[in-house]
């Protein structure tokens, strides 16, 4: 027997150790408020050897020995068991899943022995659940990898529960338990809609929430809103415990299984045609011969036959139920395409049957892959292409056969991770690569591509608590359209790209590539365009349609899933049902002696639609102005937040080269350092709107008479543009003055009452250079440094509002590639630390952490209040940049026109779609601004203000005065402590904090009884002590 395969990356231990601590640290804060006297545990003091978790826990008692109080009070133990030690595409995985709870009982064992007064609380947690570093090794195993480390958290928590739910752990004495946290900590770095709070407060706050006994019929917390933080209560006062709050089994009931899924098919006819056809719009049911399927795990129909509420049993590939391409059974109990199909030629092969990988003698032609994406087609494809011609069950010359491809739905699931690989042209161009396969190498072939189906409406499934959907399992198999919050224009663009891909594969095969001869085709099949989700009487989602992850499908949904792709076959082209209505029972429709053929688009009649015309050549960036209304206010108004566009009377900028427009116009490298401040996004006043687009050529549209912007290019003309290429956020206070001074200087402006818009945006070359000086370069700096420029402003500038802008991603940059001098030397030198390290390297993780943590720091300066003093003054955040999506061209490769000779600074088109971008997210509220920028270049998109709401947003007039506002104090997380006094007993404890890394890591809180100051409320107080972990 092999050894177990284990992984203990080193690189990734010192931060699992961190972020472990960072989240205990919250939780902290939160028992702080209960008593001021909680403190953390000094860092000094945290182990940072790596030793086994039993000799860890030796220690432990060992250091709580010499600081045990004297009172015998009682002790809180938080216990990380982390699922990243493990390797999730490991043949021993389970092996090594059931040696990890050995060692975890082991310790436990030992605390118990040693310890009274102590509540144990473990918690089952993967620091990087997007990484494993084993299943990169095993090729084979890669695309499988999300599934595979998902089912691995999955298992080690149900192992854990299994074992801690023995009496022994929890009754048998009154002043010792361990519980096991009901879900798991996922780690989740990124946030994609509510930035300015972090994964590790989100994560304290969960911990936090199952630490105390739980509550039913409460209101689950709005999406987007402060950090709900759960109170004990008077009926609940108590940290959970297996007997005050008994754990509801994680087997649940039967997913109402129904053991009959059969099909009554009404069709009487179902001959073949009379001697076998030569085209494939004669081509009847009865003439198929072989089928086959390519696809993901749907098509491998994970979880499908799960009888139970198990997730691991989602592993299980039910291929003989697939609703595509299973022959499991008949029709009469298994309702599949092919025992359909059967139905009209019972000697029909190549369907998959019984539980297998693709490998399996079973899956036969059925060779979807669970994890798989369009660009795992063309292997997929391959393989079928060489099991028909090598089979000898199969005539491959002469036998028709039906191929059913649908794929995407992980492409989607990833997307947010690399815009430009999934953008909706090259998703789709990866399938027209395997269609010109199969349209190249099998002759007699029709195939079914299933269209994307609508993935937003599964999201229901995971808002309704009641359903327990294992919501943490689905976030780590698809990431991108989970997490996303209600309303966010992240959960937008999840649709847009949702869309976008149904679109472009209708759009491909519309073009009629695929009918340039008889015996081959590719009808699209729609019915999964639009999705009605099953619903119970009393309006919940319906859990029996999936699987236990209430993601995957089960085998009612496969039933319908095979009825609707039958229908869509038998429907003529131009004429298909294209909604899914789960809720609506599917009868099969039958061939009519009229048109008894499976239908095509030359047998529908059908006419491809004509290409568009092509696009007159662009000869200039500029916009179409649509707006109506763009007169001034009656009088000058004295308030910020009633700001009309024609009020403004100066615009100023200040910034690095993007606002000095470096490159902006260069055609080649000695252009490169010329500065042309006239078309920069935010400052420039070159010609008209219609040939240059920049926001004051903008707002020239409601006021003519503005100044202050730059023109042409060098330093002559640049007007109230303070900007200096090359200048990082340290520079910034000294623009700030130089601009105040000109300000006040400039005889064309009267300072006092003229409004004033400034635009700020500053970062780059911090980020680009903060590997070279980390200290100075740290993201607190960098928050001090624009809290001193903008205290500045605020403190001696009437009249003023300030747009500023967060540091765009730049790793998006790194893609942008061309074939030029300027673009392989020039790029690199722009933005060393951020364009030399390699891909998954540890250097590139610090800066893009980095990077997002100066995205933080602005959020929480801006939205703090600190600047909400004054009537006539604001600061706005304007976060289009924050998850900006690169422009793709005809090929799928980054557009590089957007982008100057270096492909780092940005190209007059560029700086065109930034203008548009800054003018619409100023016309949205707070709140509800796009966070990103799809660089498209539109003619058309310029936004206007409307009669309900002529200003400019601002944080106090974008929503009602109840809509609270995220703002983020000193302290980590944004607490407020609206619990009532009446505090129950826990709180009078002693407290701890360590972190500890054995294999997985361990992370304690030592709580214990100190005093008890009030015996009809129960308080106390809280005092620290720290053991030398």
């Amino acid at each position: 027997m092999p050894p177990p395969v284990m992984c203990h990356p080193a690189k990734h231990q010192q931060r699992q150790r961190a972020e472990a601590s960072r989240v205990v640290s919250r939780v902290t804060e939160l028992l702080s408020l209960f008593n001021d006297r909680v403190i953390a545990l000094p860092s000094d003091q945290i182990t940072s050897q790596h030793r086994s978790l039993l000799d860890e826990a030796k220690k432990l008692s060992l250091s709580l020995s010499h600081h045990q109080p004297t009172d015998g009070g009682w002790k809180l133990v938080l216990l990380f068991v982390s699922a990243d030690s493990l390797c999730a595409c490991s043949p021993q995985a389970a092996a090594d899943v059931q040696a990890t709870v050995q060692k975890v009982e082991a310790a436990l064992q030992l605390l118990q022995k040693n310890f009274n007064h102590t509540l144990v609380h473990a918690v089952v947690w993967s620091a990087h659940p997007q990484q494993d570093n084993c299943c990169q090794l095993m090729r084979d195993d890669y695309i499988n990898q999300r599934l595979k480390k998902a089912t691995l958290v999955a298992a080690l928590q149900h192992s854990l529960h299994q074992v801690l739910a023995h009496p022994k752990w929890h009754s048998d004495r009154e002043d010792f338990a361990v519980l096991l946290q009901s879900v798991p900590l996922i780690y989740e770095p990124i946030s994609d809609s509510v930035r300015s709070f972090s994964a590790p407060n989100q994560l304290a706050t969960q911990l936090w929430a199952n630490m105390l006994q739980p509550r039913t019929g409460e209101a689950k917390a709005k999406e987007g809103d402060i950090l709900s933080i759960p109170c004990p209560t008077e009926e609940k006062p108590f940290l959970q415990t297996w007997k005050n709050s008994p754990a509801k089994t994680q087997e649940n009931a039967s997913l109402s299984f129904d053991p009959v899924m059969g099909t009554e098919i009404p069709c009487t006819d179902r001959k073949p045609s009379p001697t076998t056809p030569t085209s494939v719009h004669e081509l009847r049911p009865g003439d198929i011969k072989v089928v086959a399927a390519v696809g993901d795990s749907l098509t491998a129909a994970n979880g499908a036959g799960a009888k139970k509420d198990n997730l691991l049993l989602v592993m299980n590939e039910y291929r003989g139920l697939s609703w595509s391409i299973g022959g499991d059974a008949n029709l009469s109990t298994v309702t599949t395409l092919p025992n359909i199909l059967r139905e009209f030629n019972p000697t029909l092969t190549g369907f998959s049957e019984r539980i297998g990988s693709e490998d399996s003698p079973e899956a036969f032609l059925n060779q979807a892959v669970p994890g798989a994406k369009t660009s795992n087609m063309v292997t997929q494809v391959q393989v079928i292409v060489d099991k028909m011609k090598n089979d000898t069950r199969i005539d491959f010359q002469n036998e028709w056969k039906v191929i059913t491809m649908f794929i995407g739905g992980n492409d989607i699931c990833d997307f947010c991770t690399d815009t430009v690989y999934f953008s909706p042209g090259n998703v789709v161009g990866r399938i027209r690569e395997a269609l010109d396969i199969l349209h190249k190498e099998v002759p007699r072939a029709i195939v079914n591509l299933v269209e994307l189906l609508h993935i937003i409406p599964l999201r229901r499934l995971h808002r309704e608590t009641s359903l327990g959907c294992p919501t943490w399992f689905v976030k780590l198999i698809c990431p991108c359209v989970l997490k996303p919050t209600e309303g966010s224009a992240e959960l937008q663009k999840v649709n847009d790209f949702n869309r976008a891909y149904q679109r472009a594969t209708r759009e491909l095969i519309d073009s009629g590539r695929y009918d340039t001869h008889d015996n081959f085709t590719v009808v699209l099949q729609p019915f999964f365009r639009h999705v009605v989700l099953p619903t119970l009487e009393d309006g919940r989602a319906d859990r029996s349609y999936f699987a236990p992850d209430c993601f995957h499908l089960s085998q009612k949904a496969h039933s319908l899933m095979a009825r609707a792709l039958w229908n869509n076959m038998i429907e003529p082209v131009g004429n298909k049902t294209f909604t899914q209505d789960f809720t609506a029972d599917i009868d099969l429709k039958c061939p009519s002696k009229t048109s008894p053929f499976l239908r095509t688009a030359h047998n529908s009649n059908y006419t491809f639609p004509s290409p568009p015309p092509t696009p007159p050549p662009i000869t200039n960036w500029g916009s179409d102005f649509s707006c109506v209304d763009t007169a001034p206010s009656d009088a000058v108004p004295t308030s910020v937040h009633e700001l009309r566009p024609g009020d403004i009377k100066v615009v100023a900028a200040l910034g690095d080269s993007i606002t000095t427009g470096f490159g902006a116009k260069a055609k080649n490298l000695l252009e490169f350092k010329t500065e042309y401040p006239g078309v920069s996004w935010s400052i420039g006043g070159d010609k008209t709107l219609e040939i240059v687009t920049t926001l004051p050529n903008i707002l020239r549209k409601f006021n003519s008479n503005i100044m202050g912007m730059s023109k042409g290019k060098g330093k002559k003309h640049t007007g109230f543009n303070m900007a200096v290429s090359g200048a990082k956020i340290a520079a910034i206070p000294t623009q700030v003055r130089r601009l105040v001074d000109a300000m006040k200087k400039s005889p064309a402006l009267d300072f006092e009452r003229d409004w004033k818009l400034v635009t700020l945006f500053i970062g780059a070359n911090d980020l680009c250079q903060y590997c070279n000086d980390r200290a100075s370069l740290s993201p607190r700096n960098y928050s001090h440094h624009m809290m001193t420029s903008l205290d500045i402003l605020y403190k001696e500038v009437p009249r003023l509002m300030v747009n500023v802008l967060e540091i765009l991603e730049i790793e998006e940059l790194r893609r942008i590639k061309r074939d030029s001098l300027g673009c392989n030397v020039l790029q690199k030198y722009s933005c060393q630390c951020f364009l030399e390290p390699s891909d998954s390297s540890p250097e590139l993780a610090e800066v893009k952490r980095i990077n997002r943590e100066y995205q933080t720091e602005m959020q929480n300066l801006v939205h703090g209040g600190r600047y909400d003093g004054r009537e006539d003054f604001t600061v706005v955040l304007q976060p289009f940049f924050r998850n900006s999506v690169l422009a793709v061209n005809a090929e799928g490769k980054p557009d590089v026109t957007y982008f100057s000779v270096d492909c780092f600074h940005f190209a007059e088109r560029g700086h065109a779609d930034m203008a548009v971008a800054l003018w619409n997210n100023m016309l949205e509220p707070v709140g509800k601004k796009q966070t990103y920028n799809n660089f498209t270049n539109d003619r058309n998109s310029i936004k206007c203000p409307t009669k309900e709401h002529p200003y400019i947003f601002t944080k106090v007039n974008s929503a009602p005065s109840t809509t609270p506002v995220p703002t983020s104090p000193t302290t980590a997380l944004p607490l407020s402590p609206t619990c009532s006094d009446n505090v129950p007993i826990w709180t009078a404890v002693m407290l701890a904090v360590g972190g500890l890394l054995i294999g997985w890591i361990v992370t304690w809180i030592f709580l214990s009884h100190w005093e008890r100051r009030n015996k009809r409320r129960m308080q106390g107080e809280v005092d620290i002590k720290g053991t030398g972990l």
